[in-house]
């Protein structure tokens, strides 16, 4: 496959961050897994699948260092993911793939079998990981499930915007970040009638993101991941623990 842009979201919430505090850390992207900061796996990861250009949108000073010693373009974060993604789309354009500085866990792997996943027609494709399948990886982990009638799914924080035609979704991403953990609100953006499949159990994810994306005037579609430790990012002191537990494994009896 031919190499691509990256883009990284390493926005901090500052005092806020539970990661971020419990390490007495300025930022979540400075915490270590493995002994390397997230940012950094992240970036290395995203150079060894084939990026050959990758971009960090953030705005703490340490991390912006950071972010310059790696060698990445820099784009000033926003206030929300969306409003950073959409500049980090502006300055590298499309194809573009996106990512969040706490996949800390990211693998070479899984960006290229999303990326050969990926669709010929879609504008915007979003990797997902089924229920069954994450807890495969880690039985006990606790997330946020997206129920649809072809099963519980969990993002994994990872995003292709492949044509010029996807700065369009950055509009209706931010109307999802606002009910992403009300997933009723979000399908009641398509209307009733799939309102109603939705709560009766009759209505897929793939549908709900095909329908969606036809809303804005853009085809987009959910790729499911094989890889279940895709779904497992850095949001609290309990993922961070988990993530250094599957780096470091278990400590010894």
């Amino acid at each position: 496959m031919n190499g691509f842009s990256a883009l990284v979201l390493a926005g901090s919430r500052g005092p806020d961050d539970p990661v971020a505090a419990s390490e007495g850390l300025a930022a979540k992207a400075l915490v270590t897994v493995g002994s390397v900061p997230m940012l950094v796996r992240v970036v290395r990861a995203l150079r060894a699948a084939g990026a050959i250009r990758v971009a960090v949108a953030a705005s703490d000073p340490q991390v912006v260092a950071l972010a310059r010693e790696l060698g990445c373009s820099l784009v000033p974060a926003a206030s929300g993911p969306s409003e950073s993604a959409a500049r980090g789309f502006a300055e590298l354009g499309a194809p573009m793939l996106l990512t969040t500085a706490d996949h800390a866990l990211l693998q070479p792997q899984w960006i290229d079998d999303f990326r050969r996943a990926v669709a010929p027609g879609a504008d915007v494709s979003v990797l997902l990981a089924r229920r069954d399948v994450v807890e495969a990886a880690v039985p006990h982990t606790r997330r946020t499930w997206l129920r649809f009638a072809d099963g519980q799914w969990s993002g994994c924080n990872l995003f292709h915007f492949a044509t010029p035609r996807a700065a369009d979704a950055f509009a209706l991403w931010q109307s999802v970040e606002r009910d992403r953990k009300r997933p009723w609100r979000i399908v009641w953006r398509l209307g009733p009638w799939l309102l109603l499949r939705y709560a009766v159990g009759r209505l897929s994810l793939r549908q709900a993101m095909a329908q969606l994306g036809r809303r804005a005037g853009l085809a987009v579609e959910a790729v499911a991941s094989p890889h279940g430790l895709a779904a497992v990012d850095v949001d609290k002191p309990e993922d961070l623990a988990l993530a250094r537990q599957i780096v470091d494994g278990p400590p010894a009896a």
